[in-house]
């Protein structure tokens, strides 16, 4: 089975456990305004063969293990070919090599219950814990659909939930109380809060694609906010993956 897919990186440091594969697939419909990989939006002309991913992730299968890493698909949003993904899946879990989703969840049931079977580690990107806000960062959605994508998925599997702190918007009293009220809801079987520091790195992307970015005037935050935002979930008794 084939996939439209972006790009695709051999030596992923950041996205799952040791280094990975990590294969970036195209087209996401959230559309978030903070986004830093815009051109991964729209479906992309390149197609890649599951079983020629298979090929290349064996070939520095070595240094994957010796690691613990494997494989990580990424997106744009890779629930939105979840056929491709399950196979991809499978046939790496055939083969013994540890599989990771980089999801924001924003797809069907059907396609999430698809994948999770073969997917040993799920990063999951919430871009905001209150439906207003996330219909702000977002193009007009609301994350009603996520948070159940979440439920499902934190019933099941391992997960890191990543989290962008905007300052004054996504670390205020009320997302974040959002956000501790959500994570103690989930029940969930090993869970764990990445903060990531919002950064301006995607702007020459919007420029190319000439798209207003309307964050622009925004700074990413200080160390200290970090730091506090980190302190509020602690203190409520969620363990942070950093």
């Amino acid at each position: 089975m084939k996939g439209y897919y972006h790009s695709k990186e051999t030596f992923g440091t950041v996205d799952g456990t040791g280094i990975r594969y990590v294969l970036f697939l195209a087209g996401c419909k959230l559309q978030c305004i903070f986004c830093h990989n815009p051109d991964t939006w729209q479906h992309s002309e390149k197609m890649i063969d599951s079983k020629a991913v298979l090929h290349e992730v064996n070939e520095y299968r070595n240094f994957y293990e010796a690691s613990g890493g494997g494989i990580t698909v990424s997106g744009g949003e890779p629930l939105l070919q979840p056929d491709f993904v399950a196979e991809l899946f499978s046939l790496c879990h055939d083969n013994k090599i540890d599989t990771t989703l980089d999801t924001a969840g924003f797809c069907s049931k059907i396609a999430l219950l698809k994948v999770l079977p073969y997917t040993d580690h799920v990063l999951f990107s919430l871009k905001a814990a209150t439906i207003p806000l996330h219909r702000k960062l977002t193009a007009e959605y609301s994350n009603r659909k996520i948070i159940e994508n979440l439920q499902i998925v934190a019933k099941r599997k391992p997960v890191t939930l990543r989290y962008v702190i905007l300052p004054e918007i996504t670390d205020t009293q009320i997302e974040m109380t959002a956000l501790v009220n959500l994570i103690h809801s989930l029940r969930a079987v090993n869970l764990k809060v990445d903060l990531l520091p919002y950064h301006k790195m995607g702007i020459e992307k919007w420029n190319a694609l000439k798209m207003p970015y309307l964050l622009k005037d925004l700074e990413p935050p200080s160390a200290a906010a970090i730091v506090q935002a980190k302190n509020k979930l602690q203190s409520a008794g969620i363990c942070m993956a950093y």
